[in-house]
């Protein structure tokens, strides 16, 4: 689906997360980034994939990595997410697509059998110079951590 490879340089974004504060690519400057796209917060894949990386959220410290989940949700529903899940990364609030647009994230979905569109699943692991350093378009929910690492 997206069209950025390993080695591109991460297209550069601006936008508000569940809390309003405003972030940028350049806030991870000398960290690395995990920045992951998810579909809808709340739903299971979503769910297990966000709390896989809360369970290994340490491990990601020690190694220097940042974590920022993006979806079209409205704050209040990331919010909610992040309080049930006590999810310890922000989520940014993409309702108009600018992120997901940008990293190419947005297109024609199958599932049982309808076809739509939408966010597919996708990790773009992003080194301390704002260069992608790995893409993850087959995103294993149960096991992300590791895909990442």
């Amino acid at each position: 689906m997206t069209t950025l490879q390993i080695g591109d340089r991460a297209p550069d974004f601006k936008a508000l997360d569940n809390t309003g504060k405003t972030v940028q690519l350049s806030d991870y400057t000398g960290k690395k980034l995990v920045l992951f796209f998810y579909p809808k917060a709340s739903t299971p894949g979503c769910t297990m994939e966000a709390c896989n990386l809360r369970d290994n959220y340490q491990t990601f410290v020690s190694k220097g990595y940042a974590i920022l989940g993006v979806s079209a949700d409205s704050a209040k529903r990331q919010q909610n997410w992040i309080d049930k899940h006590e999810l310890p990364f922000s989520l940014l609030v993409d309702e108009e697509k600018t992120v997901i647009n940008a990293y190419g994230v947005w297109g024609p979905k199958k599932f049982m059998g309808r076809e739509y569109d939408g966010i597919h699943r996708t990790t773009f692991v992003i080194d301390e110079n704002g260069t992608i350093e790995n893409v993850i378009t087959k995103v294993k929910t149960k096991e992300h951590t590791s895909q990442i690492l």
